[in-house]
């Protein structure tokens, strides 16, 4: 059973999240305010956080900054329906997806499930053999990835976009692929948290050994994880 916080001042749909997210099989707490959530989220109690950007006192984006800092734990947002900013905000600082207000409780276990399952390495088609391409090692058992020997902390969701783009090095990933790989969903145009979640692998890979973007966007297509040689 897995246990999740949510973090949200609206009693009311805590009490209703508590309720229908436990007769899902989730194990529910909840935090009514920033400081306290991300001081919850932050004990290691959690195996994923729901956190709504409306807080009183630390905002929800504020929460999500302390968090991130010490705590890799899947966060789910909670956005005003609208609110295209603070949803690209919340994936830029490392949040694994969001979901407009308001919404229904089943689409929200649903990406739950999906966040808990890739945060888990619970792709059961990925085998446990290590991918390594330049300068980059990921194994998937461990769920680990290293840059020339060092560490790279990725959320679950940016792990599984790099398991998908290291086996296809050198070849043209969809849009469509990459998304129900790592969000669980169909891409949709209008829906902006690939690119950001991309944004950031790009951001914490770096640049190639010899310089140049390590996953190229193929417009109109898809993206492409560059082979050293390829550029």
């Amino acid at each position: 059973m897995s246990r999740v916080l949510i973090i949200d001042d609206d009693r009311e749909l805590c009490e209703l999240l508590v309720e229908y997210l436990g007769g899902e099989g989730f194990e529910v707490d909840a935090a009514h305010d920033g400081k306290a959530g991300a001081a919850r989220a932050l004990a290691g109690e959690h195996d994923l956080v729901v956190l709504d950007v409306m807080l009183p006192g630390l905002n929800g984006l504020e929460a999500l900054r302390q968090i991130r800092e010490a705590s890799s734990v899947p966060v789910v947002m909670l956005t005003a329906r609208g609110e295209e900013v603070d949803r690209i905000i919340g994936l830029e600082i490392g949040a694994d997806d969001y979901l407009p207000k308001p919404f229904n409780p089943r689409e929200l276990a649903a990406r739950m499930r999906a966040v808990l399952r890739r945060a888990g390495g619970g792709q059961g088609e990925v085998a446990d053999t290590a991918i390594a391409v330049a300068d980059v090692r990921l194994d998937p058992g461990a769920r680990a990835v290293t840059r020339s020997g060092d560490p790279i902390d990725l959320t679950g969701i940016e792990f599984e976009l790099l398991v998908v783009l290291l086996r296809a090095a050198g070849r043209v990933v969809t849009r469509d692929e990459l998304s129900r790989t790592a969000l669980g969903r169909r891409a949709n145009s209008f829906d902006r948290s690939l690119d950001v979640h991309l944004s950031n692998l790009r951001r914490k890979l770096g640049p190639l050994p010899g310089g140049g973007d390590r996953i190229k966007t193929v417009r109109g297509v898809g993206y492409q994880y560059v082979r050293t040689g390829d550029t």
